[in-house]
């Protein structure tokens, strides 16, 4: 039986464009809660379809991830260094399924259908409420700041790996490409 040494290419191409889409986001987000130029109205249509794709994509790659072998970490890494790995792991998706959530909620509360890009709507979860917009804008808040944390810790953990350590752990997400020789 051979040894899993790298991701699929699904794992691959889901993990890319969800980090691109994700990154994306926080900055149109933060964006648009420091003007109310003209094209807010625009960027928080986009921010709210693509905040729809970020949540069907992590559903995708939730379930890609049930149904591939993934390489394992490597034999050295201490008992805490696994769990920080995992523990993190778990954290990022909680955190790539709960802020789309969240804002989703948040639009509900402000009495706004939110938009798949005009194709479809998604449904009303909870009445028009003042006070419930609050709390769930504070909460997208919240959970996008925790999100670009972790997302800082597992850039740094990769490139520990990568740079530092020079293991398998960031080659295993990196396609890799053939020269032409």
């Amino acid at each position: 039986m051979s040894k899993v040494t790298d991701f699929p290419t699904s794992a691959k191409l889901l993990h890319w464009l969800s980090a691109l889409l994700i990154i994306c986001m926080l900055f149109l987000g933060v964006s648009m809660i420091q003007s109310l130029a003209p094209w807010h109205d625009s960027a928080l249509r986009l921010h709210q379809s693509v905040g729809v794709l970020v949540l069907i994509l992590v559903c995708i790659r939730l379930i890609n991830r049930l149904l591939i072998k993934v390489p394992a970490l490597p034999t050295d890494l201490s008992r805490w260094q696994r769990l920080a790995a995992k523990g993190s792991q778990v954290l990022l998706y909680l955190l790539m399924v709960a802020l789309p959530i969240s804002g989703w909620l948040m639009q509900n509360a402000a009495g706004l259908p939110v938009s798949f890009f005009g194709i479809f709507q998604l449904p009303l979860f909870v009445e028009a409420s003042l006070r419930s917009y609050g709390l769930f804008r504070e909460l997208h808040a919240l959970l996008a700041w925790s999100l670009l944390a972790v997302i800082v810790l597992h850039i740094s953990a990769a490139l520990h790996h990568g740079v530092i350590r020079k293991d398998s752990v960031l080659p295993s997400m990196l396609f890799k490409f053939k020269s032409r020789k």
